[in-house]
């Protein structure tokens, strides 16, 4: 099966999975996820570098968006804070150490999207990032 058609693939089964309506966090693991279907259709790191590339999977993250701008279910709303469901995916805290003008600057950007930094930091991570943009460790 040649890139483009497995592309379209792709875009064909989130579509479908979509319609189901899943929480933002079910769309992104079965889609896009490790071991998911992206990963599953790309095995190279290449190819899944091509496919983040497409217009197929700018479509993909336009979904992921309207899925996570989506009301939470009233079950979320009503459980205790901090005590999953047993079908739920857990939630990981990390820790990011930044300047403080870049947390303004990340502060001022949520505020402008009227969001909160949480959730424009969810977005920022969503997207792909050419490896030229991410500095190696020290060595």
């Amino acid at each position: 099966m040649i890139a483009d058609e497995k592309q379209t693939e792709v875009k064909q089964l989130a579509e479908k999975l979509y319609a189901e309506k899943p929480d933002w966090i079910t769309f992104y693991r079965e889609i896009l996820g490790i071991g998911g279907i992206a990963d599953q259709m790309f095995p190279s790191h290449h190819e899944l570098m091509a496919f983040k590339q497409s217009p197929a999977y700018q479509e993909i993250l336009r979904l992921l968006t309207m899925l996570r701008q989506l009301p939470p279910p009233i079950e979320e709303l009503n459980s205790s804070p901090g005590q999953p469901k047993p079908d739920e995916e857990p939630t990981r805290v990390i820790t990011v150490r930044l300047p403080q003008c870049l947390h303004e600057a990340i502060r001022a950007e949520a505020h402008e999207h009227r969001t909160s930094m949480n959730k424009l930091c969810i977005s920022k991570l969503l997207q792909w990032i050419d490896s030229q943009n991410v500095p190696t460790e020290y060595r």
